[in-house]
C-alpha cells in the first residue's frame, strides 16, 4: 500500500478527546498553504478560512451562542468549547448551478486534502456543517457576505486516542459497469 493510500485509509474524524495542547495560527497556514492544490474549476480558489485560534475561543463562543436559544446555549457552549480551535470554511457561491456545484466540489476536495495533511501531523479535524452555519446571525457574526456560504466549521485538536475504523460498503457493491 502507498503512503497516500495508507494515509487515507488510516485517518478520521476526531470529534471529541483532544488533549491540551495549541493549534497554533503557523501550522493552520501551513497546511492551507498545501490543502488549496486541490482540484478547482478555472482556478476560482472559491474559499476563504476564518480561523479562531486557543486565546479567542471563549469568546467567540460566548459570541456563538447567543445566536441559538437560550435553552439549547449550555450544550453549545459545550460542544464548541471542545476543541482547541475552529476553522471556518467560507465558499463563493455562484448563481449559475454548475459553477456551484464545482465550487462545492473544490471545497471538499481542499478540506480533504486539509484533513489528510493535518493526519501527517497527529493534528485530528472533524467537518461540521451543523445547522448554524445557516443562521443569518451566525453569518453576520463572522462576516460572510451576500454571495457566500459557510461550508463548515473545522473542529481542530491534537488527540491521543484514535477512534476505530468504520466498515465500508465494498466498491464491488457500488460499482457497475456500462453495458453489462
Amino acid at each position: 500500500m502507498t503512503n497516500i493510500a495508507k494515509t487515507i485509509r488510516e485517518r478520521r474524524s476526531i470529534k471529541a478527546g483532544y488533549i491540551d495542547k495549541e493549534v497554533t495560527q503557523e501550522t493552520v497556514l501551513s497546511l492551507l498553504e498545501d490543502a488549496v492544490w486541490a482540484p478547482n474549476h478555472g482556478l476560482r480558489e472559491p474559499w476563504r478560512f476564518i480561523f479562531v485560534p486557543a486565546d479567542e475561543k471563549e469568546g467567540f463562543v460566548e459570541d456563538l451562542v447567543k445566536t441559538f436559544p437560550p435553552d439549547m446555549r449550555d450544550n453549545r457552549r459545550n460542544y464548541f468549547s471542545q476543541p482547541a480551535a475552529i476553522l471556518v470554511v467560507v465558499m463563493t457561491e455562484d448563481p449559475r448551478q454548475k459553477q456551484w456545484d464545482e465550487n462545492f466540489g473544490a471545497i471538499g476536495a481542499m478540506i480533504q486534502n486539509f484533513q489528510l495533511l493535518a493526519w501527517e501531523q497527529q493534528l485530528g479535524v472533524v467537518w461540521k456543517t451543523n445547522p448554524h452555519i445557516y443562521d443569518p446571525k451566525v453569518h453576520e457574526l463572522l462576516g460572510v457576505e451576500k454571495g457566500e456560504k459557510i461550508a463548515g466549521f473545522l473542529h481542530l485538536g491534537y488527540f491521543d486516542e484514535v477512534p476505530p475504523a468504520k466498515k465500508r460498503t465494498p466498491i464491488e457493491d457500488k460499482f457497475s459497469v456500462y453495458g453489462k
